[in-house]
């Protein structure tokens, strides 16, 4: 059978033929696992925001995060196993071939460390290797919650670690992880990291460490910042850290133009997550002023209430559309098309932001399927993205290893009995 046509950065190769269109693997820059468990879960009005007319909608991502730490509550390592690996087996059946697991689960639920403090990571990493995804484990610092140092809540305790500990985490996981794992570093934001404790942390950090944060996701969050340290939050950080192209930040929503170009010079990967952050109402980042100075990006699928690179794609030119009433705006002057500039802008920055440098995983999308219907070269990247909802991933190669074939990963079926279990348990 021919070899499937091969997209790269540069272009197609080979000459065109029936056996499939051939992708690089893509990279889910943010993931926390744990919340694909309840996706779905948070579309009700809670009774702490419940307006005096139905029309006057208050809930927000603040009042979706209680929700998120009652469901938070019910995880234990066996449990937090069987959701990741279902959420992984949908990410390798949807196209993403690696995934950066922003990571804050540490203890049992009353914040008391499990006799073994990493159990929780572990479960991620047993996940992972179960079902062949590549993993860049990102253990979170979490301290306080929020900018004025009051302590964690009873909810966030199973969160929290003193510098110390944190660190012996990271070392311990580091000695122990093979070859398709990486553990790099999550602050989770400068609310829940004191100044002096991320600077410690990043002193004490391999060089080649990546880092992820959180930041100015929310209006409220840039309004403390702006209260208790006189910046906002991508101001203070660019002041006060040496970012660089070891760093992705989450979100980044509420820039000003001198952050825009300043995470650009820096060379960090800003991730987007554009399906959670309209679930969220969080708002738009502001992609074609990033674009436009040449800036770092990638996607990933955050909450879960989505697993495709697709609709993640789709969903942030169609935001930027909205928001400008106007079309086609992810393209570049080397690329007319909008699917072929998103696709190369993500596989762009991978390996920053992953710490995986070389990787040749592959996609292969069925030829066959009727959205390919008469595609060509020109075209068939836009159809991928902006034809349909029906996914025609047929098979993904991860490191040299088949995992999904005729578009269903190998363990399925048994994944999603473990998962059902766990769900039972969960909702019990």
């Amino acid at each position: 059978m021919p070899t499937p046509q091969r997209w790269t950065p540069r272009g197609w190769t080979d000459a065109p033929n029936a056996a499939g269109w051939q992708l690089p693997g893509i990279a889910n820059l943010h993931s926390h696992a744990f919340q694909r468990a309840m996706a779905g879960l948070a579309e009700r009005r809670t009774i702490e925001a419940r307006p005096a007319r139905p029309g006057d909608a208050q809930d927000s991502f603040w009042t979706w995060r209680e929700t998120m730490y009652r469901f938070a509550a019910r995880f234990d390592p066996d449990t937090l196993h069987a959701v990741a690996s279902q959420l992984y087996v949908e990410m390798l059946e949807a196209g993403y071939t690696t995934v950066c697991e922003f990571h804050y689960l540490h203890h049992a639920p009353d914040g008391r460390p499990y006799d073994d403090p990493a159990a929780m990571s572990r479960a991620l990493i047993r996940a992972a290797h179960d079902t062949g995804i590549r993993l860049t484990l990102l253990p979170v610092l979490y301290m306080s919650g929020g900018f004025d140092g009051r302590p964690l809540t009873e909810r966030q305790r199973r969160f929290g670690h003193d510098v110390d500990a944190y660190l012996r985490l990271l070392d311990g996981l580091r000695a122990e992880v093979g070859d398709a794992v990486r553990v790099g570093c999550a602050l989770h934001s400068l609310r829940a990291v004191p100044a002096d404790a991320m600077r410690t942390v990043l002193a004490a950090l391999p060089r080649d460490s990546r880092v992820h944060i959180h930041i100015a996701e929310q209006i409220g969050e840039v309004q403390d910042c702006l209260a208790v340290r006189d910046a906002r939050p991508v101001e203070w950080l660019l002041d006060n850290a040496e970012v660089d192209t070891r760093w992705t930040l989450v979100h980044a929503t509420h820039l000003t133009p001198d952050e825009v170009q300043g995470i650009a010079r820096s060379g960090a990967t800003v991730a987007l997550c554009p399906t959670t952050e309209a679930n969220l109402g969080d708002g738009l980042f502001p992609l074609r002023d990033y674009l436009d100075v040449r800036g770092a990006w990638g996607i990933g699928s955050d909450s879960h209430i989505s697993v495709s690179p697709v609709e993640e794609l789709r969903w942030l030119e169609y935001g930027q559309r909205l928001a400008t009433r106007h079309r086609n705006i992810a393209v570049g002057n080397d690329s007319p098309s909008v699917g072929e500039t998103l696709l190369r802008e993500v596989t762009k920055t991978a390996a920053n932001a992953t710490g995986f440098q070389g990787v040749d995983d592959v996609v292969v999308l069925d030829a066959q399927s009727p959205q390919f219907a008469g595609a060509t070269t020109e075209d068939a990247v836009d159809r991928w993205i902006f034809s349909g909802n029906r996914n025609p991933v047929r098979e993904v190669t991860v490191a040299g290893v088949r995992v999904v074939a005729e578009g269903r990963h190998q363990h399925r079926d048994a994944v999603a009995t473990g998962y059902a279990d766990a769900m039972r348990h969960l909702m019990g």
